[in-house]
């Protein structure tokens, strides 16, 4: 498969930093807990973990919705969940990419189960053009209209999760 680079290493990291820095500022004097969506979210999640300027605690759920395809199957399975107590707790979720809105909507319901103090969302990119369930995100990278990206985490079939950059498969 081709693929077109769509977002390049500097400018991910760029975005990155400022991120972190957002992050900081509003959870001044709070410890959150950083919950990454795994596998796609590894790069971004250690890159804004690492950037982030106070006390923080992290931990992971793994949720799958898309199989080896390109397209979401709709139904979301739990593989791993938290493994730290969140009642009470500031959570920020961090996702690589929000596409259907389907998978993240049901860790933000499943996450609120467990009487956290606030719940927000960080996604690298926000993809809208195959939303089906609205989901608010706090803290967004970059918005894109539409492509099947691969890169920085992102995959197809479990491939491409190793390049630097973001890419457009074509």
């Amino acid at each position: 498969m081709a693929k077109e680079i769509l977002i390049g290493r500097q400018d991910i990291l760029a975005r990155v930093e400022k991120l972190a820095q957002e992050v900081s500022a509003d959870y001044a004097g709070k410890e959150p807990i950083l919950i990454g969506i795994l596998n796609g979210v590894v790069f971004f999640f250690a890159d804004l973990v690492m950037r982030i300027t106070i006390p923080c605690k992290i931990d992971f759920i793994r949720a799958a919705s898309y199989g080896s395809g390109t397209a979401s199957s709709g139904t979301v399975k739990f593989i791993k969940d938290v493994e730290i107590p969140v009642q009470g707790q500031d959570l920020l979720i961090v996702e690589d990419i929000v596409d259907t809105g389907l998978t993240l909507d049901r860790i933000v319901r499943s996450l609120k189960e467990k009487d956290p103090a606030s719940t927000r969302i960080c996604a690298l990119i926000d993809k809208r053009e195959r939303r089906e369930q609205s989901v608010t995100i706090d803290y967004c990278g970059f918005e894109v209209e539409q492509g099947f990206l691969v890169g920085y985490g992102l995959d197809y079939d479990e491939q491409y999760r190793n390049l630097p950059d973001i890419y457009v498969l074509k």
